[in-house]
């Protein structure tokens, strides 16, 4: 998948990263933080469907879920603390990013996007490797789901 085959929301988180400086690339980082969708109240009560992402420094957990519908749409949910926005703004980005797309769309997301959206001067290499955690563990709960 080239960049320009990427899926319309992702392709346009990603130009709206690259077209600002990188004082403004953290600041847009910040409101996705502050845009991470709430968890459905069927993971708050039960938080123990949820899987931490152990390779984030900050306690992050995620569930993937895939619809019946014929298109198989998915949906990742996620949770971070509010005292780790740039955690939570790399989570906010993919659950925003990959809502909705079929499980095909999400499984030839290229593994590197995290390092396409221009933050890997801003932020650190850790932190830039959590996001990217967060995407292959996304891929390999679809494919667990998919066998």
């Amino acid at each position: 998948m080239t960049s320009t085959e990427l899926p319309a929301k992702l392709a346009e988180i990603r130009d709206d990263f690259l077209a600002l400086e990188q004082p403004d690339r953290l600041l847009l980082l910040l409101e996705f933080a502050g845009e991470l969708p709430a968890l459905p109240a069927r993971y708050e009560e039960h938080p123990d469907l949820l899987e931490r992402v152990v390779e984030c420094q900050s306690p992050v957990f995620m569930f993937v879920e895939v619809d019946d519908d014929a298109g198989k749409s998915v949906h990742l949910y996620a949770t971070a603390p509010r005292e780790s926005p740039t955690t939570r703004g790399f989570a906010s980005i993919l659950a925003q990013g990959l809502d909705g797309l079929s499980t095909e769309q999400v499984l030839a997301v290229p593994d590197d996007y995290p390092l396409s959206i221009g933050l890997t001067k801003a932020v650190s290499p850790l932190r830039i490797r959590g996001m990217t955690a967060m995407l292959a563990r996304t891929k390999r709960r679809l494919r667990e789901t998919a066998v």
